[in-house]
């Protein structure tokens, strides 16, 4: 089941990264053009068509289609998604898909022709031009495209710019208006046709831009199965790149919040199962359960405002993994965790105290039902010391639970600890994650929830893998 549920999980990214609010190239192209002009600038339309290459915007969404046969084929071929819109509301009206195409590619000359008459106008005049063609490229009804032509006819007559070009354009967009309202075949509408597409988006996202096999060839992308996640809407980085940067503090705190929880929780619930229902099985079981109910997010709190509190005890820092002015230059790898270690102390300690009485349960559980076998019998008879019987062989047998919460780690690595990271500003996955759900950067969440699905699958793999070795019962063959 593991590669039949890698390709639901990529399904599902890439599902919502296309049904993700907002449209990625308006995210993409430059606010503000150097002229000042904020709203329209001269070159939106090229660079429209740039990022929506670029993005593989340009491209069917999957490898097959089911549309009405009114519907023209170069829908699929129109950059922007308003004008998608608008051919295939045009298409429902009269039912025709050539006259459609015909009506589309007219008025998208008349546009073309339109924006070169803006090249010496005064700003002003250029946003209304400019208003008026995006409108005539978004209508969705006979009367929008008329009044959208009788103002561009009226504002290009005043300004006195009117060139041959220009009018011929205007001319064809007319005559092909009339021949679309004319010529009607609306039965289409319900005649459905599915379509293939080899390129598509979902592909591209896959596999990237050239070969499927081997990414020769590759422009704009590699490819998921290559590691190529786009590119970052915030900071137009390769996402691939942004992950690696932030991965390594939420890498680093799982795996030493693990192990700590691992090195204390064992030992607590290996002796607590052997000496069931003693005084430090029962102090140790309320103990723990009282950190178990606190939650996270609270200690956190509590920990700064006593101990990175100047007013009470200003023991550690509040936030942050390092001095602001960073490393020295010529510090190691010892060096630097040294200088980090006060900043790492607090948000540990949150990590891991959650962990130790699910651990130590699991562990103490899993021994008082290995005790009660028979081999453990056996060695106390042969006068085995009572130690030994634990932590010699009872001890084996009862890792079954704890490799099930090691594949934790796995998802954990990477995701980070959202609420942690939030409080006490770890440049890890978890901020990130934050950051780009508040900045609608979703190419960076589509990353992360693939990522993990991935992550969480390897770890149920490892751990299976590892059943195996901590008992001999377990095979991955069919003896009988």
């Amino acid at each position: 089941m593991f590669f039949p549920t890698l390709i639901v999980i990529s399904l599902l990214a890439f599902i919502i990264s296309i049904n993700a609010p907002g449209d990625p190239v308006e995210r993409m192209i430059t606010v503000a053009a150097g002229d000042g002009i904020s709203a329209q600038s001269k070159n939106q339309l090229e660079q429209t068509k740039y990022w929506r290459k670029k993005l593989g915007l340009d491209l069917p969404v999957f490898y097959f289609s089911v549309k009405p046969l009114s519907e023209p084929n170069l829908v699929s071929l129109i950059y922007d998604e308003r004008a998608q819109e608008s051919v295939q509301r045009l298409s429902r009206i009269t039912g025709n898909p050539d006259q459609t195409a015909l009506l589309h590619v007219a008025l998208t000359k008349l546009a073309a022709e339109g924006f070169k008459l803006t090249s010496n106008i005064p700003d002003s005049s250029f946003s209304k031009i400019t208003f008026v063609l995006t409108n005539l490229l978004n209508s969705i009804s006979k009367d929008q495209i008329e009044n959208n032509l009788g103002q561009l006819k009226h504002l290009t007559q005043v300004q006195g710019n009117s060139k041959v070009e220009f009018a011929n354009a205007f001319t064809k967009a007319q005559q092909a208006l009339n021949k679309w309202s004319e010529n009607t075949t609306r039965y289409k509408n319900y005649i459905p046709v599915i379509q293939f597409h080899p390129q598509n988006q979902y592909h591209r996202w896959i596999f990237g831009d050239g070969n499927w096999l081997t990414a020769n060839g590759a422009v704009h992308s590699k490819g998921i199965v290559r590691g190529d996640f786009g590119i970052s809407y915030q900071t137009r980085q390769p996402v691939s790149e942004v992950i690696l940067q932030k991965a390594g503090w939420s890498m680093f705190f799982a795996l030493a919040s693990v192990l700590l929880a691992y090195l204390v929780s064992i030992p607590i619930g290996v002796w607590a199962g052997a000496r069931k229902d003693s005084k430090f099985d029962r102090s140790t079981s309320v103990s723990l359960f009282i950190l178990y109910s606190m939650p996270s997010f609270w200690v956190a709190t509590l920990l700064l405002m006593t101990f990175a509190n100047p007013d009470v005890l200003h023991w550690f820092p509040a936030s942050g993994i390092k001095p602001v002015s960073g490393y020295t230059a010529e510090a190691n790898i010892i060096e630097k965790l040294l200088i980090s270690l006060p900043y790492l102390i607090l948000p540990l300690i949150c990590y891991t105290y959650s962990s130790f009485a699910f651990l130590s349960r699991a562990m103490r559980v899993a021994v008082l039902e290995t005790m009660t076998q028979d081999y453990i019998r056996t060695a106390m008879a042969k006068g085995l010391s009572f130690r030994t019987v634990v932590f010699k062989h009872a001890f084996r047998n009862s890792l079954l639970p704890l490799i099930t919460v090691f594949a934790n780690i796995f998802p954990l690595a990477l995701g980070g600890s959202v609420i942690l990271e939030t409080i006490f500003t770890i440049p890890g996955m978890g901020y990130e994650t934050v950051q780009s759900i508040q900045n609608q950067n979703y190419p960076m969440i589509v990353a992360i929830f693939t990522i993990t699905g991935l992550l969480t699958m390897t770890g149920y793999l490892v751990s299976d893998i590892l059943y195996a070795f901590a008992d001999p019962r377990i095979t991955f063959t069919n003896k009988r």
